[in-house]
């Protein structure tokens, strides 16, 4: 049986101001943060901190141990800055006010 070559993967990553999209070349059996280790992705970036930012493939939050496949794209998402619910009551509340007037 013939050895499966390199997988071809993508990495992505936003900020402010900052947007990466790094093409990868791992191996078979590479997990997803192998594959961010091996990238240079977080000694370039050291505000990534994979301890308290998720990680997913094509937008679905996997855990870091997950093994690659042909094609994955990796995404290493930012921590939310306000609570979702939260911000929706206060437009809410927000337009109550602005049509009671």
């Amino acid at each position: 049986m013939a050895e499966a070559g390199p997988l071809q993967v993508q990495l992505c990553y936003a900020a402010p101001g900052l947007q990466i999209l790094r093409d990868l070349e791992v191996a078979p059996g590479c997990t997803i943060q192998q594959a961010i280790l091996d990238s240079g992705l977080l000694r370039e970036q050291p505000a990534i901190d994979l301890s308290t930012c998720k990680v997913g493939i094509f937008g679905k939050v996997r855990p870091l141990d997950t093994p690659l496949r042909e094609r994955d794209r990796i995404e290493i998402y930012r921590p939310l800055i306000a609570d979702p619910k939260q911000s929706r009551r206060r437009r809410a509340a927000h337009q109550e006010r602005g049509q009671g007037e």
